[in-house]
């Protein structure tokens, strides 16, 4: 039987474990692509919604990049190479 002390350790090392498993999906800026495909790339790609896909398009464009999504990398790699395929700057990060 555990006691209170053997499941927080348990807890805070499931939590910790599923943080450090959690990758972002980076879009990076690049001078092709219009924003109006970088955001209906989102939507379709992200399933972002129109006015986040707006607000991740100007943060692309403004600062550089933009983590427009987070998860496992098993649930970004297909993301990420679909963004690729449509010829948008992507990479998985941690």
């Amino acid at each position: 039987m555990l006691n209170n002390t053997q499941w927080l350790e348990e807890d805070s090392l499931d939590l910790l474990e599923k943080v450090e498993n959690k990758k972002a999906l980076v879009l990076y800026n690049d001078e092709v692509n219009t924003f109006d495909f970088v955001i209906e790339s989102l939507v379709k790609v992200c399933r972002h919604d129109v006015i986040q896909a707006e607000q991740c398009t100007y943060l692309v464009h403004y600062a550089g990049r933009c983590a427009v999504k987070t998860g496992s990398f098993k649930e970004l790699k297909p993301l990420c190479e679909a963004l690729l395929d449509r010829g948008l700057s992507a990479s998985i990060e941690s």
